[in-house]
């Protein structure tokens, strides 16, 4: 039996995105999203846990969510999850969760958008061609 790897995530950013590119020219852009859950503990007192993702987007996808995204921004994110281990300063492993995503999803009302003139709004999609590295131009925006 074949086996899979698929997250959902829909957060909010905790930076803004950063654009960067291969030597060879291919558009990565990284950001994090925190996502928040609500629970009693078991004083019956109201505890928020929040976890953050460390998201890896390529391509033309990349440049679009460059463009498009900013931190606290709500965002639906899919993609594959990958647990990386690692040393901080002090020595101790840490764990970081990082995603690489496949698709994206810019979520929140147009209003919400700090600059009017961006077509962010509800229900805008882009997906992660990985066939093609053509560049992006205006044409190739899907909103």
């Amino acid at each position: 039996m074949a086996s899979f790897n698929k997250i959902t995530i829909v957060g909010y950013l905790g930076r803004d995105p950063e654009l960067r590119y291969t030597p060879d020219g291919t558009p990565v852009c990284d950001f994090s999203v925190a996502t928040t859950e609500r629970r009693k503990d078991r004083s019956g007192e109201q505890q928020e846990i929040t976890t953050w993702f460390r998201v890896t987007v390529w391509r033309k996808l990349a440049e679009i969510a460059g463009q498009y995204l900013a931190k606290g921004k709500q965002v639906y994110v899919e993609g594959r999850l990958i647990q990386r281990e690692y040393q901080d300063r002090d020595g101790h492993t840490k764990y970081s969760l990082e995603v690489t995503a496949s698709e994206i999803q810019f979520l929140g009302a147009r209003g919400d958008d700090p600059q009017p003139s961006r077509a962010a709004g509800a229900g805008a999609q882009a997906r992660q061609e990985t066939e093609s590295a053509a560049p992006v131009t205006e044409d190739d925006i899907p909103f």
